[in-house]
């Protein structure tokens, strides 16, 4: 199981999964849920309680990956799989990335 952290404008918004068979999930802290001023990351994760899940990379987080050249560059670079969407994901958007969301590797 590997998970990351998900900041929404710098600010810890819930947690994203990967289970040991590949799934994924994704769940929003109690504090963002319990803050009515807080927002959902996007349109395809509006704020619940239930847990998101998946078989696959959810795909608003995979439109946040590199394609093409750069991803085989960010790949070959960090010695990263090109299969592993997780991976690259931790890798790719924790630092850098288009819009307000940001993924941090936990622990």
């Amino acid at each position: 199981m590997r998970q990351a952290k998900i900041l929404f404008k710098d600010e810890e918004a819930g947690i994203l999964t990967q289970n040991d068979d590949g799934s994924f999930a994704f769940r929003y802290h109690d504090a963002w849920m319990a803050d009515h001023k807080k927002p959902g990351i996007s349109l395809s994760f509006p704020k619940v309680e239930q847990e998101y899940c998946s078989k696959s990379l959810f795909p608003f987080f995979y439109n946040m990956l590199p394609e093409g050249s750069n991803k085989q560059i960010v790949c070959n670079y960090n010695r990263i799989d090109k299969e592993d969407y997780f991976g690259l994901l931790l890798t790719t958007a924790k630092y850098d990335s288009i819009g307000a969301v940001r993924v941090i590797k936990v622990g």
